[in-house]
């Protein structure tokens, strides 16, 4: 019954009620050639023991106990066992999203500080209450940008997560935003300005950049913001590795962030539910998607918090809405918002110095391919093999290697991006520069 929600006498009662006798009767309109006149082709039930004891079997295949140096928008750090305390809890476990959002207090305060911790985070003035990751924010900030500048071209730098880009791509399809890519350069593998400059013109409405970049270089956000606010165009600020803003300075030039906070204590799990941000300057606030939470007080005089801007097709006249976007990513942000309490300024600034610090350790042990400053992860050669031969050989070792590059950039067809973070120890890293050697 747990896993067979009709028994016989149920179905005999559904098929009196409707006035036949028989599934054969049910069925008869269908013509024969269609009919499965045989029991599925599968195995037959199993008990409850049965299948935990298979699923626990195939667990057991999983790579547990492996090292991995695989980065590329989703990294491996540690995560505070008081996030999973918190998120546990049946209030912020079994809610959905705050429809009626005076009765939610607990759900708007976490979201509250969310904001509040996002915007000294990035530097901007306002950020909303979070986005599904960062690759579907990045589009929201590219539709945002079209409305503010009522231009509709986008330019985004190649080194923007491929992902990303693709996503990107998919939501510009129908919306009449053209969608061009700039360059990069070979030796340093910052987004190449002359080319940048080259598809600036009076119809861009944003530049998208990246920083670090997808090859883990750090771009020069002034530079970039300057070339961009001269041709009167926005710039889109994205990250993938929200760890290295707490080393790195903040975007201040950028006119809209939009990043990926799977890093503050949200596992990777085979690749998500992760949860995006989106931030700003207090100027845009009412283009920006989603919703956004703000203080208040209540009939008593006490603090209280609600629903400010809602600019979903939800809340407002369709033809207002500023995106199509449901919900939030209430429970995984509030991962994030525990993360960022657990290790406050000074915690998040020294994890972040052992993530650079252990990369540029293994840096150090083998050659990087571009010339520019990184932060965790960088570009390797695979020195006279293929990265999937150095792969292989690291798995012996128990150890997870890079992401080979030939699948989003055919110019580097033998090279590999690899990451450290601190969760990463000298004899691995030692390890897998001996794989390269």
């Amino acid at each position: 019954m747990r896993y067979l929600p009709k028994s016989d006498v149920e179905r005999r009662q559904m098929l009196s009620e409707i006035g036949v006798s028989s599934l054969e009767e049910l069925f008869s309109q269908l013509p024969e050639a269609v009919r499965l006149n045989r029991p599925l082709a599968i195995a037959p039930g199993k008990s409850e023991y049965d299948i935990i004891e298979y699923f626990r079997d195939r667990g057991l295949e999983n790579a547990n106990g492996y090292a991995s140096f695989l980065g590329a928008g989703v990294y491996n750090h540690y995560r505070p066992v008081l996030v999973d305390t918190v998120v546990s809890r049946g209030e912020f476990l079994t809610s959905y999203t705050p429809y009626q959002a005076e009765i939610a207090q607990g759900t708007l305060t976490t979201i509250f500080e969310f904001q509040t911790m996002i915007c000294q985070l990035t530097g901007m003035d306002v950020a909303n209450a979070s986005m599904y990751d960062g690759s579907t924010a990045v589009p929201e900030a590219a539709m945002m940008a079209v409305r503010l500048t009522n231009r509709d071209k986008i330019v985004v730098a190649r080194t923007v997560h491929p992902e990303y880009r693709e996503v990107l791509a998919t939501y510009s399809r129908h919306q009449g935003m053209p969608v061009s890519e700039a360059g990069y350069d070979a030796q340093t593998g910052k987004l190449d300005l002359d080319d940048l400059a080259r598809q600036l013109d009076q119809d861009v409405a944003a530049v998208v950049i990246q920083s670090p970049n997808f090859f883990g270089v750090i771009e020069d956000v002034q530079a970039l913001a300057d070339l961009a606010h001269k041709n009167g165009s926005l710039l889109v600020f994205v990250f993938t590795e929200a760890v290295s803003l707490g080393l790195l300075r903040p975007p201040y030039e950028a006119d809209i962030v939009a990043g990926e906070l799977q890093s503050f204590a949200i596992s990777p799990c085979y690749g998500g539910p992760f949860a995006g941000i989106m931030a700003a300057k207090e100027k845009f606030i009412r283009q920006m998607p989603g919703r956004i939470v703000g203080e208040t007080k209540d009939t008593r005089g006490n603090r209280a918090f609600c629903l400010t801007l809602s600019t979903r097709e939800q809340h407002i006249r369709r033809e207002k809405a500023t995106s199509n976007i449901c919900t939030n990513q209430a429970l995984i942000a509030l991962m994030a918002t525990v993360f960022m309490t657990v290790y406050g300024k000074e915690g998040l600034r020294e994890l972040a110095e052992q993530n650079m610090s252990k990369a540029h350790y293994l840096a150090s042990k083998v050659k990087p391919h571009f010339s520019g400053p990184f932060f965790n992860e960088f570009v390797v050669s695979a020195n006279g093999r293929t990265p999937e031969q150095v792969n292989q050989a690291l798995l012996e070792k128990k150890i997870i290697g890079g992401l080979p590059l030939r699948r989003f950039y055919p110019e580097l067809g033998d090279a590999m991006l690899l990451c450290a973070t601190e969760m990463n120890r000298r004899e691995q890293m030692d390890a897998v520069a001996e794989a390269f050697a």
